[in-house]
């Protein structure tokens, strides 16, 4: 299967995180925001200020690892993630909205609600396979995409499509 390239821009994560925002308004008020590190952090400190929540966590969970050329790769399926910080005032997470940048295989969001059982849970982003294990998202992408984010990247130059024979 052929890997795709999505790229978001800071424009573009900003208005998805604001519709995700807008999306939530009518599930709430919530006490707190619990962001999943590193990507749901802005994501979720936009959310944040469209919903006028002050209390902000953070929770630690790593399913990707480096590769050796440098590259991200999701760990093996299996494979425990660590969990490196649980979010303390959150307790049960009953009335908290758990936000992330993205769902892939939804890894990730079944260690948060086994953390969080009573939380509400969003991501900007989700894939076929992990969509399941949110409650909202605003766009989704083909399983085979790979999102690059915009602390990911840098701008730089791109041949046309015509001249790289595509």
């Amino acid at each position: 299967m052929a890997t795709h390239y999505y790229a978001v821009t800071w424009d573009q994560l900003h208005r998805d995180a604001r519709a995700l925002a807008w999306r939530l308004m009518d599930k709430g008020p919530f006490t707190g925001i619990v962001a999943i590190t590193r990507g749901g952090l802005i994501p979720a400190a936009i959310i944040a200020r469209e919903l006028d929540v002050r209390l902000v966590e953070s929770v630690s969970i790593v399913t990707y690892a480096a590769g050796s050329s440098g590259t991200l790769i999701e760990e093996e399926r299996g494979s425990a993630p660590v969990v490196i910080k649980p979010p303390a005032a959150a307790g049960d997470g009953a009335g908290f909205l758990i936000v992330d940048d993205l769902v892939d295989t939804g890894t990730t969001a079944r260690v948060v609600r086994g953390l969080l059982p009573r939380a509400h849970f969003a991501s900007v982003y989700a894939k076929p396979a992990g969509r399941g294990a949110v409650d909202d998202y605003i766009t989704e992408v083909s399983q085979d995409t790979w999102i690059l984010f915009p602390w990911d990247t840098e701008p730089q130059f791109v041949a046309p499509l015509v001249s790289r024979g595509t």
